[in-house]
């Protein structure tokens, strides 16, 4: 006889319940979850079938507390004064805490420019072999006007450990396209991975269609489903240290074989002391985005400075990199108010 089962929502838009979803607590804090159950995309949010026959329903709610336990909700945006910040969307989660300190527009989809580049990040970490030599190819070649680039070119043999620097710290556009191309064979073949890693995160609301966000329709994300996304992320202690660094040298060849060697430096004003963090505070890790479309974007990891909580802060869509760091100054500094 088939044993019956109950469907139950996961908290997106501001309603928490009970999922078929395993919550495992992460070095940052906040949850990693594995999503083991069948599910089905409704309304923004994930429909799973937890797997628990009615029998044991009196258990339902004890279940859904735990899950609640580690994950930040965002309950009611109102009570956040959202129109605190000039940006489209922005968010602080405090990953010890597991709590949501401010939420303005958290699920609006929105284009995430090179924030998209911490997914491609997660999978050369979590599947590649960063000691494999990768030999660039045409597919790298990015010629859209504005693109932020690590100077690579056709022919080049570097590894994907260097490649994932020139990725996260000058956001090259030509490295995550080599990243991908070595992974999976075509930035398509490598865009579905990425797609595939969102729905085992639980974000839902996020589609990529390649791997350093350059503009597309059909390319986007929310400010929640990067904190889903960055809390994994920060599970990593590889992509903890490359995005904690602010200058690395790379020594590698060309496609005739002369040695090319190539300094790449991080972008975060806060890591490079052009803006000034908050009293108490520190930033470990990040990574920006601009496009037109997108607009300046922002999102890091934060500590407080006695090795206490740790906090992720995001912001889509800033009018520009002036008003980015003004509206991400705003964030941070509701963690010690």
């Amino acid at each position: 006889m088939r044993t019956n089962h109950y469907v139950r929502r996961i908290g997106i838009r501001g309603v928490l319940f009970l999922t078929g979803a395993a919550a495992v607590l992460s070095a940052g804090g906040c949850a990693k979850r594995e999503l083991v159950s069948p599910y089905s995309f409704e309304d923004g949010g994930i429909v799973l079938e937890e797997m628990l026959p009615e029998s044991e329903s009196a258990d339902r709610e004890s279940h859904g507390a735990l899950f609640a336990d580690g994950l930040c909700v965002v309950a009611d945006e109102a009570v956040y004064a959202a129109d605190e910040i000039t940006a489209e969307a922005g968010a602080v989660f405090d990953l010890t805490a597991h709590e949501t300190l401010y939420s303005k527009n958290a699920f609006e989809r929105l284009y995430p420019a090179s924030i998209t580049k911490v997914m491609t990040a997660i999978l050369a970490i979590r599947y590649g072999d960063l000691s494999d030599v990768v030999t660039v190819t045409q597919d790298a070649v990015i010629t859209e006007p504005g693109a932020s680039l690590c100077g690579i070119n056709p022919g080049d043999q570097l590894t994907m450990e260097q490649l994932l620097y020139g990725l996260m710290l000058p956001s090259g556009n030509d490295a995550a396209a080599a990243i991908a191309v070595h992974m999976a064979g075509s930035i398509e073949a490598f865009a579905d991975k990425m797609n595939e890693e969102a729905r085992r995160l639980g974000a839902t609301d996020t589609h990529f269609v390649n791997p350093h966000g350059l503009t597309d329709e059909n390319h986007y994300t929310t400010a929640y489903d990067l904190y889903l996304i960055y809390s994994d992320a920060l599970t990593l202690p590889e992509f903890r240290k490359v995005t904690g660094t602010v200058s690395y040298d790379a020594d590698y060849t060309d496609a005739s074989g002369a040695a090319v060697h190539k300094t790449w430096g991080g972008t975060n004003q806060y890591m490079l002391g052009r803006r000034e963090t908050p009293d108490g505070l520190t930033v470990f890790s990040s990574k920006t985005g601009t496009t037109q479309a997108a607009g300046s974007c922002l999102i890091m990891a934060t500590r407080e400075e006695d090795g206490g909580d740790e906090f992720i802060s995001v912001i889509l869509k800033s009018p520009d990199r002036n008003s980015l760091y003004d509206n991400m100054t705003k964030l941070i500094s509701k963690i010690t108010n």
